[in-house]
């Protein structure tokens, strides 16, 4: 962590910093006693404090520990099938942004920090693409008609302006969707401008035509569809200031009864050196993974790339380094070696879809969080968990309002680096009252996402902050936005992050009051803590 700037103030000013040094490592001590084991992230030192999420504390303001909860806190923003945004496909373009701009507005009412936005659902896109058609999703015809905007440098710049996080989430090999609603496996229904109508040779129908589900698959197995899929993605970050990749669980698809994934000719082509196809589709998946890695980090070292799996790799059953479960084994039935691109590090973050309840017998909650706590461990790879918003009130454990409550306290007593919520309708929804339950316990100020100290980092200037009702500053050099510290007796808490250079407190105290500002880079990592400033509330 940079070294904060110290107070120039001599004598007093100096034993208050010692006597607040001290106070924050009693307050380390009892947080590692009262929360349990605490994991080393991206370098950071993590902690507990009064209740917060892992964070950092270090430095000072007006002689008071700083203490600033780390941690990602995110919800998915779902388009396949208008699940959650737009409402409804083929909406008119201030609805569509009102809609949008509602979702970001709840995210920050809920301390979030990051949100996860389904920009290619299937082979489609939310942007204007020369590897994909428009998205049905979004203009309401399969036809690749131009909406007449670019909602994904919209989308981008309204996250920002709110200082979340903009992680555009990805379907890789998906090429459209069952029928009656999508094309299922009639290629001729694809939109005209749609890739695979121009190399029906990348194509594969899964499950086959004419049955439930089929739809449209990139075949993963041919080198030229893998790449065309990877360059169909990078289009996105090479053009956007996103702060992310994300993929979730669909690579292969999750198998049908009866019928295998039709790529015997790939594999005749290609799977040369290989015993079997399941190991050959591995490596296609794992060669995919790698290589976008590689490729996003050479265009834009600092965005992040994220995968959200299957909750299992291996059941312990068939493999000793499997997980104490009895399930789907992503490792068998889809193809995803999860644990290798962890330990192999080629993610910067990993949020397995943990969607079982504490006591599950085939994957207990409870059991499943340890085993990915110990597969990043001594990793750089940070943990994210998916949390199951979408199962409150569904028979039995899910009827409990505190089910994700306990999760959450589980994935801190891990030294979990956050959570992400599937998905935002869920989180709206507040049914049971379960997500106030769990905000009010665990989200209830502002957090800083996670440092990646592997990422490029560029330590922001000390701002210099005027004081009156509304806190100003000139920006900082390296600044991407800003960190606001209010003196709250023994500490300074973190209380708001923003873009702008302007601050006014929405809850200000009667009397007078003190705030710090830090800048933070676009990795958030932060800089020196500018001098205290001491603002009388107007009566």
């Amino acid at each position: 962590m940079p070294a904060r700037s110290r107070s120039r103030r001599p004598a007093a000013a100096a034993l208050a910093v010692i006597l607040a040094a001290v106070l924050a490592a009693v307050v380390g001590v009892w947080a590692l006693w009262a929360h349990g084991p605490a994991r080393e992230t991206s370098g950071a030192r993590t902690e507990a404090a009064f209740g917060a999420a892992p964070g950092q504390a270090a430095g000072t303001c007006a002689g008071r520990p700083v203490t600033a909860p780390r941690e990602l806190r995110g919800m998915w923003i779902t388009t396949v099938n208008n699940i959650d945004w737009p409402s409804r496909p083929g909406l008119p373009v201030e609805q569509v942004k009102a809609e949008y701009r509602g979702w970001l507005d709840l995210a920050r009412e809920r301390n979030l920090n990051a949100v996860f936005v389904h920009v290619r659902p299937s082979g489609d896109a939310l942007w204007p693409s020369q590897r994909a058609p428009w998205s049905e999703w979004l203009t309401g015809s399969r036809d690749g008609r131009d909406p007449g905007w670019d909602p994904m440098a919209w989308m981008v710049a309204e996250t920002h302006a709110r200082n979340l996080e903009f992680h555009a989430w990805f379907n890789p090999y998906r090429g459209g969707q069952p029928g009656p609603a999508g094309p299922g496996g009639d290629l001729a229904k694809l939109a005209p401008n749609h890739p695979l109508r121009a190399h029906p040779e990348w194509a594969v129908i899964y499950p086959k035509a004419g049955t439930t589900g089929s739809r449209p698959y990139y075949n993963p197995g041919i080198p030229a569809a893998r790449r065309f899929v990877e360059d169909a993605m990078l289009e996105a970050v090479e053009r956007y200031d996103i702060d992310g990749v994300h993929f979730d669980d669909f690579f292969y698809p999750y198998p049908v009864a009866g019928q295998d994934f039709p790529d015997a000719a790939a594999f005749t082509r290609y799977g040369k050196g290989f015993t079997s196809r399941a190991a050959w589709r591995r490596e296609n998946v794992n060669t995919l993974v790698r290589e976008m890695n590689e490729r996003i980090k050479a265009v834009k070292p600092w965005v992040k790339f994220g995968i959200s799996p299957f909750g299992i790799w291996r059941n312990r059953g068939t493999d000793p380094a499997g997980s104490a479960s009895s399930g789907l084994q992503s490792y068998d039935a889809i193809y995803a070696d999860t644990r290798r691109w962890v330990r192999e590090q080629w993610l910067d973050y990993v949020v397995p879809q943990l969607y079982w309840q504490i006591g599950f017998a085939k994957a207990d909650y409870a059991k499943m969080l340890p085993w990915w706590a110990a597969l990043v461990k001594g990793t750089r790879v940070q943990l994210y968990i998916g949390q199951a918003d979408y199962r409150i009130g569904e028979a039995g454990a899910w009827r409990d309002p505190a089910q994700l409550e306990r999760q959450l306290t589980l994935n801190r007593r891990y030294g979990v680096a956050g959570s992400v919520h599937f998905s935002a309708k869920q989180v709206r929804a507040d049914r049971l009252g379960a997500v106030s339950r769990y905000a009010a316990k665990h989200y209830s100020g502002p957090a800083l996402p996670p440092v990646m100290a592997h990422l490029p980092t560029n330590e922001p200037a000390t701002p210099r902050v005027a004081g009156g009702a509304t806190l100003t500053w000139q920006p900082a050099t390296d600044a991407t936005s800003y960190a606001v510290y209010r003196v709250e007796g023994a500490m300074a808490r973190l209380v708001d992050t923003t873009r702008a250079t302007s601050w006014r407190d929405p809850a200000p105290t009667a009397g007078a009051t003190t705030y710090c500002v830090a800048g933070l880079d676009r990795g958030a990592n932060e800089g020196g803590m500018s001098e205290p400033i001491s603002v009388l509330a107007s009566r």
